[in-house]
């Protein structure tokens, strides 16, 4: 029908054999899935990325839905399939399938039922995708990301999960509102898991280079310590509130995942608190992935930084450590 439309360049092959697209698929097609797609595919962060889902109508659907939108975007080419078809020789393989958070169930309720479905899926990731970095985005993050780790057989630098990335965006989020700045000029982290028993880093927590924890500096609600309780207990609670409210949480971690991906794409050194096997740091077990702040590039997490932390910090950075040491344990990997 549209033959004669258009001539093909005689250089195009050879272009076409000389440029390697940027390649990213999505495993789990729900709302965090999808909310990483969608900011991605705004961002221009891949030239192809491929949707897989095992509710197979659903996903050809939202691939239908997102190039209807192509024209208003940097052209991608979006498909529905799985890694051993059209997903074959991803650079990023971002894994957010798995059961849903209920409300008032923890994380951690989701262990067991999540491993079994990741021990369907890392096998054909390792299989066609041999040189991948693995992202994993699928809830309890720090436990699915040592799964990940164990079953695929990667090195530790190109398994990561998104750790508390998004707990420490919360956190500066609400500082900001707090002190009604720019949330990007605040600079502070939540460390630990990705759950009930995260980290505040108050000691290192700054704007401009003046600690927050000071309270010397006009705005600053170092001075009532219930405040900068209460500031937390929202940022640890928070999922559960969005839960109640509307059922799941979706497009801050898409936004959070999306940043993750430039990173590695764009070879950005740029630090997040990502979930990674961390080594003889703290005094913690070389054997766990947890979330601390780690420069993340092209090879995926390049270096673990040693955040100087207090030692009422590092005491609840172990207990924490504790708690997915206690669970990774029950686990026949």
């Amino acid at each position: 029908m549209f033959e004669g439309l258009f001539n093909l360049h005689p250089d195009a092959e050879n272009l076409e054999n000389t440029i390697k697209p940027r390649k990213g698929v999505i495993i789990g097609a729900g709302q965090v899935g999808m909310a990483c797609a969608y900011s991605m595919l705004i961002q221009d962060c891949f030239d192809e990325l491929i949707l897989q889902d095992i509710a197979t109508e659903k996903v050809e659907g939202e691939v239908m839905d997102l190039l209807h939108g192509i024209p208003f975007i940097s052209p991608t080419r979006v498909q529905a399939g799985s890694v051993a078809d059209v997903g074959r020789d991803a650079d990023i393989v971002i894994i957010t399938a798995g059961a849903s958070q209920r409300e008032g169930e923890t994380r951690l309720d989701l262990l067991h039922r999540n491993v079994k479905i990741f021990r369907g899926l890392i096998g054909d990731v390792v299989k066609y995708c041999p040189n991948a970095i693995l992202l994993i985005v699928a809830n309890p993050v720090d436990i699915m990301t040592y799964v990940s780790l164990k079953l695929s057989g990667f090195p530790s630098s190109r398994v990561l999960g998104s750790g508390t990335v998004l707990d420490t965006a919360r956190f500066r989020a609400l500082l900001a509102n707090r002190l009604d700045i720019d949330p990007r000029s605040v600079h502070a982290y939540i460390v630990g898991e990705h759950g009930d028993s995260e980290v505040p880093v108050w000691s290192t927590a700054n704007v401009a280079g003046m600690k927050i924890c000071d309270g010397d500096w006009s705005g600053s609600p170092a001075c009532d310590l219930e405040e900068l309780n209460d500031i937390f207990k929202q940022v640890k609670n928070a999922a559960y509130e969005i839960i109640k409210r509307k059922g799941y949480t979706s497009y801050a971690i898409g936004l959070a995942v999306t940043e993750i991906v430039k990173a590695i794409l764009r070879n950005q050194n740029r630090i997040f608190t990502v979930s990674t096997r961390v080594d003889q740091m703290y005094g913690l077990s070389e054997d766990l992935c947890i979330s601390l702040p780690s420069i993340v590039n092209r090879e995926g997490v390049m270096k673990v930084m040693n955040l100087s932390l207090a030692e009422n910090e590092e005491k609840l950075l172990h207990k924490s450590a504790q708690t997915l040491r206690e669970y990774i344990d029950q686990l026949d990997l």
